[in-house]
C-alpha cells in the first residue's frame, strides 16, 4: 500500500485546489466517467484521504516551511532556523500577524483538503466494488478529514468546514463562515468515531505488511487522545490511552530511542503513525537530514545535500540530564541524535564551546537515520509523527491532572520514558507538589519529542506558551492570543465580514 499511494498522489499531487473551498475542483471532480472502477477509486480515496499527509515539498508533513511539526515547534523553544528570512522569522519570533505566509500557509494550503472528501463520498458511492471495500474507503476519508481537521483546529481554531451542496455550487461563490470552536470539535470527533465505529480499519499495521501506510484504528484513536487533551476531557482522554495501551495493538517501546527513526526500523513496534517515504517518488521524499545539516558534517552517505538550517538552541540542549558515563559521553540517550559536538570533515572539532558557524545556534536536530542510497535530497526514511512514549508520558499527565495528585503509576510512566533514554528515575522527593511533578513531566516531553511538532500544544495545554516565547524566543511581539495563529488575511478579505478572523488579530 505504501507504494501504491505515492504512486497514485504523483498522479493527483497537482490538481488539488490550496485555496478556494468549492471553485477549482480538478478533473478528478468533475469528470462524470472517473472513477469508473474499483482501481479509479483508490486513486481518488488516496488523493481525498491521504493527499495532506505526505512529506513531499509543500504537503503537511515536509521537512520544510510547510510541514506542521515544523510551523508548530519553530514557535517553541525547542528549534530555530539559522537562515533568517520570512518562511521561518515571524515563528521563531513568535510574531503572528495575518499577512505573514509563514504561521498562515498551512490554513490556506490545506483547508479545501476537507471538501476534496467531501466530495469524494459521492463520487464512489456507485463505483462497482464490494461493499467491505467501499466502507474501507469511506473510513479512510473520515479519518483524513477528521485527523487534517485536528491539525488545522490545533493552529486556528473554528474551521471553514463547506457541506456537500455547497460544494456542488462552484460558480455561485458561496462564502463559507467559519463554524465554532465546539462545532469544529463534533465535526472532528464525528468523523475519527465513524471510522473507528465502521470497523473498516485494521488496529494496526507493521512495516512488513503490505498495507502498512495506511490509516488504523490506533491512529483514530491516538487523534482522539491529542483532542481530548487539548479539549481538557481528562476522563475521555484516559481511556483512549489506556484503549491504545491494550496489547492488541501491539504498541511498545523500543530499546534505544535512536532505533525509533532509521531506515531499517521502519514500522516498528512504537510507531503509532508515520508519514510513509520513498525517494523514487516525488510525492514522497523526505528531507530532514537535507534540512538541518552543515556542509562540514560527517555522514555515511556523503551524497546527502547538506542546507545548514535547523538547530536546537543551547539554551534547551542544556536543559538535558547532565550525567555522563565512564567514557566521558553523555548518558542520555536522546542526545546520540541531537549532536552538540562533532569533528567536522575539516578535522576541525565544533560544540558549544567553540561552535564556529555550525553551532552557533544551537545543536543539530539530527533525529532521523540516513539512507545509504539517498542521492541528494530525497530519503526513504518515514517520518515519524505519533508513538507510543507520547502516550504513556499523556496519560501521566492525564491522572495528575484528573486528581490532582501523582499516583505511583503516574511517575512509572515517566519513569518508563527515562530508563529507555538511560537515566536516572526521578523520584518522589524531586518534586513538593503535583505543580512540580507536571514541570518535570513538561520538560521530559521536550527532552523526548523535540522536531517531531508536540511542543506548541503542550506548552498552550501547560499554560506556558507566552511566558516560554518571552524567555527562551526573546520574542518581544509575543501576545496571549497568540496561543492561535491567525487566518490568512486574504481569506478574510475575500470572505466580506462573513469569515471572522481570530481575536486579537484585528487590533
Amino acid at each position: 500500500m505504501k507504494t501504491k499511494i505515492h504512486l497514485y498522489l504523483f498522479l493527483i499531487i497537482f490538481a488539488v485546489s490550496c485555496t478556494d473551498l468549492e471553485s477549482k475542483q480538478s478533473w478528478l471532480f468533475t469528470d462524470d466517467d472517473f472513477p469508473a472502477n474499483e482501481r479509479d477509486a483508490e486513486t481518488l480515496v488516496a488523493a481525498a484521504a491521504y493527499g495532506a499527509f505526505n512529506a513531499y515539498w509543500g504537503s503537511g508533513f515536509s521537512a520544510g516551511e510547510n510541514g506542521w511539526h515544523v510551523i508548530s515547534d519553530m514557535c517553541t523553544d525547542v528549534l530555530y532556523c539559522n537562515w533568517g528570512d520570512d518562511r521561518f522569522l515571524p515563528l521563531n519570533a513568535v510574531n503572528f500577524t495575518p499577512n505573514a505566509n509563514a504561521c498562515t500557509r498551512f490554513y490556506r494550503e490545506k483547508i479545501a483538503q476537507l471538501g476534496v472528501a467531501t466530495l469524494t463520498y459521492e463520487k464512489i458511492a456507485h463505483v462497482p466494488m464490494p461493499e467491505e471495500t467501499r466502507t474501507r474507503m469511506y473510513a479512510e476519508l473520515h479519518c483524513g478529514q477528521g485527523w487534517l481537521a485536528y491539525l488545522l483546529f490545533d493552529l486556528y481554531g473554528g474551521l471553514q468546514i463547506p457541506d456537500l451542496e455547497t460544494l456542488k455550487k462552484p460558480l455561485e461563490n458561496i462564502i463559507v463562515p467559519r463554524k465554532s470552536h465546539d462545532e469544529t470539535v463534533a465535526y472532528i470527533e464525528e468523523n475519527i468515531r465513524w471510522a473507528l465505529d465502521s470497523g473498516a480499519l485494521a488496529l494496526n499495521y507493521t512495516g512488513s505488511d503490505p498495507d502498512y501506510g495506511r490509516f488504523t484504528q490506533g491512529l483514530c484513536h491516538m487523534v482522539l487522545l491529542k483532542l481530548y487533551m487539548h479539549e481538557r476531557r481528562w476522563v475521555e482522554a484516559e481511556a483512549e490511552a489506556r484503549e491504545l495501551m491494550d496489547p492488541k495493538y501491539g504498541y511498545d517501546l523500543m530499546e534505544h530511542y535512536k532505533d525509533i527513526f532509521t531506515l531499517e526500523n521502519e514500522g516498528n513496534c512504537e510507531i503509532i503513525k508515520a508519514v510513509t517515504c520513498n525517494r523514487n517518488t516525488p510525492a514522497a521524499t523526505q528531507m530532514w537530514l537535507s534540512q538541518v545539516l552543515p556542509a562540514v558534517y560527517p555522514t555515511k552517505n556523503a551524497s546527502i545535500t547538506k542546507w545548514d538550517g535547523y538547530r536546537v538552541p543551547w539554551e534547551f540542549y542544556d536543559t538535558f540530564d547532565p550525567a555522563i558515563d565512564e567514557t566521558g559521553r553523555r548518558k542520555d540517550e536522546r542526545l546520540e541524535v541531537l549532536v552538540g559536538e562533532f569533528t567536522g570533515t575539516d578535522g576541525v572539532l565544533y560544540n558549544k564551546e567553540h561552535p564556529g558557524s555550525p553551532l552557533d545556534k544551537g545543536a543539530l536536530p539530527i533525529k532521523i537515520g540516513e539512507d545509504p542510497n539517498d542521492t541528494g535530497d530525497g530519503s526513504s526514511v518515514d517520518w515519524v509523527v505519533y508513538r507510543y512514549a507520547d502516550v504513556l508520558l499523556s496519560l501521566s499527565e492525564i491522572l495528575v491532572r484528573q486528581n490532582n495528585e501523582v499516583s505511583s503509576e503516574s511517575l512509572e510512566l515517566l519513569n518508563r520514558i527515562r530508563r529507555r533514554a538511560g537515566i536516572k528515575d526521578i523520584k518522589p522527593t524531586d518534586y513538593t507538589s503535583p505543580e512540580e511533578f507536571l514541570d518535570l513531566l513538561l520538560l521530559e516531553r521536550g527532552h523526548e519529542f523535540w522536531a517531531e511538532g508536540h511542543r506548541r500544544a503542550d506548552l498552550i495545554r501547560f499554560g506556558k506558551f507566552v511566558e516560554y516565547a518571552k524567555k527562551y524566543n526573546k520574542s518581544t511581539t509575543v501576545k496571549d492570543y497568540m496561543v492561535l495563529m491567525p487566518i490568512p488575511q486574504d481569506v478574510i478579505t475575500e470572505g466580506r465580514g462573513k469569515v471572522l478572523q481570530n481575536p486579537g488579530y484585528n487590533d
